[in-house]
């Protein structure tokens, strides 16, 4: 398997983390490869390390650290099947996060057709937010796109991720047929997309629109401050409180009204 691969494992991306025994990024526990590079810059960013494509310098507990690292398909799949029975067991395996990995369509699609070949449960977390020539490359080789739908106005879109939501949700229209399995998931965003309205009108654009079966509400948490001080950064949503446990069951019994099955959390 790996000798008719030679020219795949070669390929080089750039990444900044690898995170093992994830059980919230698609089926079974997962490893996930985290890459470097994204097209939307969104306030409340928990990853703001991955949103450039070059590396980074952080600090963290004092000391400086580099961010981001080049890597081959072939050195990162090299740590991703050492859990191979775990992905076996629990139905997992492997999963593409960042960042956006649609920004390194050579690497990621490089990637995902290695992990096939392994017999690997591939999905990735997008938003989607590239041309569909892009997209189209990555349809044949994940089982689960994770995609992100942020709101259904494009102003208020522009506004919180410095990028418009039309080309966002004219790819979902589009890969919503061709998709395996499309998940649709939503970060809840306090002053951003946390009203009844705005949640009830992406619910029901992935159900009756796009003909999605599930849906994932994420709450908004502030995990990410330390990384804005480290990165000498200011952190965009200010001291924003995170939503409550009540307001996120009351947000997902709205959802679940259009006929969806919504859940809480990845």
């Amino acid at each position: 398997m790996i000798d008719s691969n030679n020219q795949l494992l070669a390929v080089k991306g750039r990444i900044f983390d690898i995170q093992k025994f994830s059980v919230h990024d698609g089926p079974g526990i997962r490893t996930i490869v985290f890459l470097k590079g994204c097209i939307l810059r969104c306030r409340w960013c928990c990853n703001p390390e991955s949103q450039s494509y070059e590396p980074e310098t952080m600090l963290q507990n004092g000391k400086k650290k580099t961010i981001g690292y080049d890597a081959t398909v072939g050195e990162v799949i090299g740590t991703v099947v050492k859990d191979m029975p775990y992905y076996r067991r629990s139905g997992g395996g492997i999963t593409l996060s960042g960042g956006e990995c649609m920004c390194q369509p050579d690497f990621s699609t490089a990637l995902l057709e290695v992990s096939r070949d392994y017999g690997l449960s591939t999905a990735i977390e997008t938003t989607c937010a590239v041309e569909w020539a892009t997209v189209e490359r990555f349809i044949p080789l994940v089982d689960t796109f994770l995609m992100d739908v942020k709101h259904m106005d494009s102003a208020k879109h522009r506004e919180y991720t410095t990028v418009p939501n039309e080309l966002i949700l004219e790819n979902a229209k589009r890969l919503s047929k061709l998709a395996k399995r499309l998940v649709v998931r939503v970060p809840v965003i306090p002053g951003f997309n946390d009203t009844p309205k705005e949640l009830h009108d992406i619910a029901e654009f992935a159900y009756d629109t796009l003909g999605v079966d599930e849906m994932h509400i994420l709450p908004y948490h502030r995990l990410g401050y330390d990384k804005y001080i480290g990165l000498g950064r200011s952190y965009g949503m200010g001291d924003v409180p995170p939503p409550e446990k009540p307001k996120m069951e009351f947000l997902r019994n709205v959802c679940a009204s259009t006929g969806i099955s919504c859940y809480i959390g990845g």
